[in-house]
């Protein structure tokens, strides 16, 4: 059962309607800074972010056309798990189920990633040693500007 009211969308009955994320309009987001008022150090949130959509969308433009899709598929799910330290760390198996692909074909697949230059193996993981990490490139070697 629904109930409407003037003001707003149709609220089911027995749930409350939230508040709006921002309460004020003109409020400017807070700079993150020290106790002493100063300015921290370090990259800002959204210039990561901007950095990932940069890297992300030069591997859709100008890499992704030229690779088989079980390629495609193993570099997003690594890019996807790419921590701040730039490692992916994550088991082939792992990279199998969410690709929805054969663990061969992952190992294929990091195979010819790394013959291309889009992926590079920092630790070889194992069953005692934890997963492998993975260094996520968006071009190719030969790619020129």
């Amino acid at each position: 059962m629904m109930t409407t009211s003037d003001s707003g969308p149709p609220i089911l009955c027995g749930t409350e309607c939230l508040p709006p994320m921002h309460q004020d309009q003109d409020r400017r987001p807070q700079r993150h800074q020290d106790q002493d008022g100063t300015r921290a150090k370090g990259k800002p949130a959204h210039r990561r972010a901007r950095e990932r959509f940069a890297t992300f969308n030069a591997f859709v433009d100008f890499t992704m056309q030229e690779l088989p899709r079980a390629e495609v598929l193993v570099w997003l799910a690594l890019f996807r798990d790419t921590k701040a330290d730039g490692l992916a760390r994550t088991s082939q198996a792992d990279m199998a189920r969410r690709a929805g692909v054969n663990v061969g074909t992952v190992k294929r697949a990091v195979a010819g990633l790394r013959r291309r230059g889009l992926l590079a193996v920092v630790f070889r993981g194992s069953l005692r040693r934890g997963p492998s990490a993975y260094r996520v490139r968006p071009l190719t070697r030969d790619y020129k500007k």
